[in-house]
């Protein structure tokens, strides 16, 4: 029988000993080195910490800036920025041509809000590390995507782009930049997004396309579902366990419990604050897992107050989260989330609850195997496409969106306020531009040449977006100012606009969500195109559900031929407003409580079947 051994553990450091030796000057920068990883490798950086201090005290050799280097790291990773930066910046002064600390400074001034700073940093890396240098050129790399992701988190789209251009063009097989840079083009209007650069083809671009960004520029649902399941394998490991047991709880009230950074002035918060409101409390007891920004709206205090249990967790890791989640005997465990940004998957991974759905926060599958169900109706997903989903829809009867009858609008305003002509047909797409495609856009220019005295208002996302568009537009001869671009308005004075265009144009593939809810709930028609994916129907779904089944077109040419002709009927157009105003006071489409019943019971059923 083989004899059963164990790997020898390393004796604990005498942390006095070596202090000792590191203030007499007998502690060698080699030794020093060799202690101080024992001792973070045994969870003691703060001791380690010490013996570095200690020995750049009382020791001088030509190779102080590497231990400050150590230092500086051990620092950074306890939280004292400050003092990472101190040891940082001596380093230098010591080898002004150090990159690692100068790579790390960065991060330093990013973590102090200090973001000039940490932008000098690494591109003072951009400028002097050079691509030639084996030593020097992982740095270079590092800065560039460092810039990218800081401009990018900074709405300063075109510098992202540039940063990581330039790092593509030094190193093209990097999926993550990729993705990043796949995403800033759609969100600038750059079309064609996918452009070849030197060893980066096309199907690399799309191979490595984020699930979000696949949404926007992919009508195909296999190729939305390879996007979802690329980020799994690549991103996300398989726990050894999972933590929520095999048969279901017991309790009198079944807990349903909803996951989400959005619980704050956001699409998805907007749609389903009513939803946590009224959940019967006889039979369920509703739980919020929150990783929000604080930005204290009020939209926010209604989440947070519709919850029965409202625990905040970012300051939590994943497995100390899902611990918490398991610890509270979830039941139903419902994210709000999919692969978007704030997502934290690693969650769901673990299996905290024995029952995982996904609602709204994609509008895709998600391609998480610790996700059973995703919420949906027979329109969003029919029952001939599910085989390009990784959960099993849980159909609800008439919508599966749900709505906010409480928002409130402002009075609308006049049509000279909003820089529009009082007598133009005014289409509008309020829509993110990234959802905008070359193809949709340029139906939209057709749509205006056809129908002369009319105008399209936009959102105004981002400057390189609207010159891009206006570029577009005038390849078709369309005067600059028929483009009208609003700016970001407060939710009310948002709400009133709908009331004063024609007609909402939607956007495909992806359509407009709670965007299109806002436009029928303020009683403006839209247009939209279905196609096969999740994101392409949500807007028929809202339409269906409001008898509105001829504002649903399936092919490009009928949804121009459909806009042009309501464009030329203002009859029509007003037919449809009265409609839609029943549908708000008596529809399916905005009874929230009727959508409640219908989810609960189904999630009912989910946990107790007999």
């Amino acid at each position: 029988m083989a004899k059963h051994t164990t790997q020898p553990q390393p004796a604990p450091v005498d942390f006095a000993q070596a202090t000792l030796q590191a203030w007499n000057g007998e502690l060698g920068l080699l030794q020093l080195f060799d202690l101080c990883n024992q001792l973070s490798a045994q969870q003691q950086a703060p001791l380690a910490a010490v013996l570095y201090q200690t020995w750049l005290k009382r020791n001088r050799t030509t190779h102080d800036h590497l231990a400050l280097f150590n230092l500086g790291v051990i620092l950074f990773s306890e939280g004292d920025y400050a003092g990472a930066g101190e040891v940082y910046n001596h380093a230098l002064r010591l080898d002004p041509n150090f990159l690692q600390p100068r790579f790390n400074l960065g991060l330093v001034h990013e973590r102090l809000g200090q973001h000039d700073i940490a932008t000098a940093q690494w591109q003072w890396l951009e400028t002097h590390a050079r691509a030639d240098d084996a030593e020097q050129r992982p740095f270079l790399l590092m800065a560039l995507n460092n810039l990218g992701r800081h401009y990018e988190e900074q709405n300063r789209f075109a510098d992202a782009l540039n940063a990581l251009t330039k790092s593509l063009q030094l190193e093209p097989n990097q999926p993550d930049v990729i993705h990043h840079w796949v995403f800033l083009r759609a969100k600038q209007c750059l079309w064609p997004v996918y452009e070849p650069l030197p060893g980066l083809p096309e199907a690399m671009q799309r191979e490595y396309t984020s699930a979000l960004a696949m949404i926007s520029i992919s009508e195909d649902p296999q190729e939305q579902l390879a996007a979802a399941q690329q980020y799994v394998r690549n991103k996300l490991s398989t726990p050894a366990h999972k933590l929520a047991p095999d048969k279901p709880y017991k309790h009198k009230k079944l807990r349903i419990a909803y996951c989400s950074s959005d619980f704050c002035l956001h699409p998805v918060a907007k749609l389903t604050v009513e939803l946590f409101e009224l959940h019967n409390r006889e039979q369920f007891e509703v739980y919020g897992f929150d990783w929000s920004h604080e930005d204290g709206s009020a939209l926010r205090q209604r989440v947070i107050k519709a919850m029965d249990h409202f625990e905040r967790i970012h300051h939590l890791s994943d497995e100390a989260a899902a611990q918490l989640i398991r610890a509270h005997e979830i039941d139903i465990l419902i994210d709000l989330q999919g692969q978007t940004l704030g997502a934290r998957p690693y969650i769901l991974a673990l299996r905290p609850a024995p029952v995982q759905l996904t609602y709204l926060g994609l509008p895709a599958t998600t391609g998480l195997p610790s996700i059973d169900y995703v919420i949906a109706d027979k329109f969003l997903i029919p029952e001939d496409q599910t085989q390009f989903y990784s959960e099993k829809p849980l159909y609800l009867p008439d919508v599966y969106q749900a709505s906010d009858r409480q928002r409130q609008a402002s009075a609308p305003p006049s049509r000279s306020s909003c820089n529009l002509p009082e007598d133009a047909v005014v289409f509008c797409s309020f829509n993110n531009n990234y959802k905008f495609t070359e193809q949709m856009f340029h139906c939209w220019m057709r749509i205006l040449q056809r129908t002369p005295n009319s105008v399209l208002w936009l959102l105004s996302d981002n400057p390189w977006a609207q010159a891009n568009l206006i570029a577009q537009a005038q390849g078709f001869g369309i005067d600059m100012a028929r483009l009208i671009f609003a700016q970001r308005v407060s939710p009310e004075d948002y709400l009133a606009r709908f009331a004063v265009a024609d007609l909402f144009l939607d956007t495909y593939p992806f359509n407009a969500g709670t965007t299109a809810n806002d436009a029928l709930w303020m009683g403006l028609p839209v247009l939209t195109r279905s196609g096969q994916t999740f994101a392409s129907r949500m807007a028929g779904a809202l339409l269906t559900a409001a008898e509105l089944p001829e504002l649903i077109t399936y092919d490009l040419a009928s949804y121009e031929e459909q806009a042009v002709a309501l464009a030329h009927s203002p009859s029509t157009l007003q037919e449809l407003r009265t409609r839609l105003q029943a549908v708000r006071a008596e529809g399916v489409l905005f009874d929230t409580p009727r959508l409640v019943r219908n989810l609960e019971e189904q999630l009912k059923h989910l946990v107790r079947p007999h």
